[in-house]
Formats: structure tokens, C-alpha cells, sequence
């Protein structure tokens, strides 16, 4: 039977794990699919991408790793991306994934001049984002948690943007009909993001931000969630 297949390429702090599980848990939890419909690959971890054809879609995580070391296993998703799209297998790339499946296709990922996005913050719809699948009838603009110090900045040629910020210009993409990348999270809740916040302590002092400060604008983000549901209901 063909699954949705959750690529893992990162882990999340020990201690959030304790308290809160991985990145792959949150992902499953807010698809809301059955787990048969369900496989983790641990591919940082060594374990092989799965055949295009056993694939009923792709959901690529976040990671604490960026796109820009060219590691082994990273260039090797890289390869495997395209053939994705070629068979119109369904793709969710979120931060990582998101800026993965870009350089995949073409775009070009780099650290953000400004260092890092972290925390709360108001995502806008673009206007060729209002039609999409995923975002159609979605408020204009919506708060959505981010944590982020690399970006797209160019997107593939054949990318269609979907939504920005005043400091992120392609906080999300699609290209072709089936595949997607959002640089925020969607899987993430308000406890996620203030553990993660807390956590990141060090490169938000480096990037001239106060960390009580972003842990005082954390509130819950719906609207993001109904993206990730959305995702799981198309493919399920």
C-alpha cells in the first residue's frame, strides 16, 4: 500500500522531544490521517528514500541544519525531488523542506541578511495565492509561528508565490498542481514555539532580537493548521 511518507531531516531539541515528541509527531497529529496511511524515514539517520511509485505523497520537515552545507543526505533528497514532481506526487516541504524543494528545482537558498525569524508573525496571502488549493478562502493575512535563518531568495522559475511577510518574500510557493513549500510552521503550537524560542536563545541574541520580547508575542495560530489539514485531506 502507498504512504504518506514523512521525511525527517532534523530532530528537535531533546528536551522539547521529551515534552512535546518530534517534528514528525506534530506533522502527523495535525494531517489528521489514520497512522496505516503513515511512514516515517529517518534520512539523516541512514535509512534510504523510499521508491517514487510507494509514495502517496511527501511531507519534508524542518531541521536545525541548513540547506547550504550540501549534506550528503540533503543533496541526495535534492536528486530524489524532482521525480516527485515529474510523477505529481503530492509535496509539503516546511522550513527545511520548504527551502529544499526549492533549491531542488532551480531556486537559490541562502542565510537572510537580516539573521534570524523567530516567533509570531503575520503572514500576508499574495494575490496568485488566493486561488490555491491549499490557501483558497483563507483569511488575507494570518499569524503563523516561523523559525528560520536561511530563506529562498529566488524562487524556481516555475514557482507561483503564495505568501510573504515584511521580512520573508516567499514565505510559500507551489509549483506545478501538486507540490508546495511553506517556510513557516504549520505543525507548530504555541508551546512548541516558545520551547523553541527558549532554546534558540543564543542566535537570537546574535541576531540583535530579545527573547522575551518574541516569548511575549506567542499566541496560538489556527489559520496555519487548516494548511497542514488541508495537505492531509488531498492526499488521504
Amino acid at each position: 500500500m502507498k504512504k504518506i511518507i514523512i521525511l525527517k531531516t532534523g530532530d528537535t531539541f531533546p528536551a522539547m522531544a521529551k515534552s512535546f515528541g518530534d517534528f514528525e509527531d506534530w506533522i502527523f497529529k495535525g494531517l489528521g490521517v489514520g497512522k496505516d496511511n503513515i511512514r516515517v524515514v529517518d534520512i539523516q539517520k541512514g535509512e534510504a528514500l523510499p521508491r517514487v511509485e510507494t509514495c502517496k505523497a511527501v511531507v519534508i520537515t524542518g531541521s536545525y541544519a541548513s540547506v547550504t552545507q550540501n549534506l550528503s543526505w540533503s543533496v541526495a533528497i535534492e536528486k530524489w525531488i524532482p521525480n516527485l514532481i515529474q510523477s505529481k506526487i503530492p509535496v509539503l516541504g516546511i522550513c527545511y523542506g520548504h527551502q529544499l524543494l526549492a533549491k531542488a528545482m532551480g531556486g537559490i537558498v541562502d542565510f537572510h541578511a537580516r539573521g534570524i525569524e523567530i516567533g509570531t508573525t503575520i503572514i500576508e496571502i499574495v494575490e496568485d495565492g488566493t486561488q490555491d488549493p491549499l490557501f483558497k478562502g483563507l483569511p488575507k493575512t494570518f499569524k503563523a509561528h516561523v523559525s528560520h535563518s536561511q530563506t529562498i531568495t529566488r524562487l524556481p522559475d516555475q514557482a507561483v508565490r503564495i505568501a510573504k511577510n515584511s521580512f520573508e518574500p516567499n514565505h510559500a510557493f507551489r509549483i506545478g498542481q501538486s507540490a508546495w513549500g511553506v517556510q513557516f510552521h504549520p505543525e507548530y503550537d504555541d508551546r512548541i514555539m516558545a520551547a523553541d524560542a527558549e532554546n534558540m536563545e543564543a542566535t537570537i541574541k546574535e541576531s540583535g532580537l530579545i527573547l522575551s520580547e518574541i516569548l511575549d508575542k506567542i499566541e496560538p495560530t489556527p489559520i496555519p493548521l487548516k494548511i497542514l489539514e488541508r495537505f492531509g485531506k488531498l492526499v488521504e
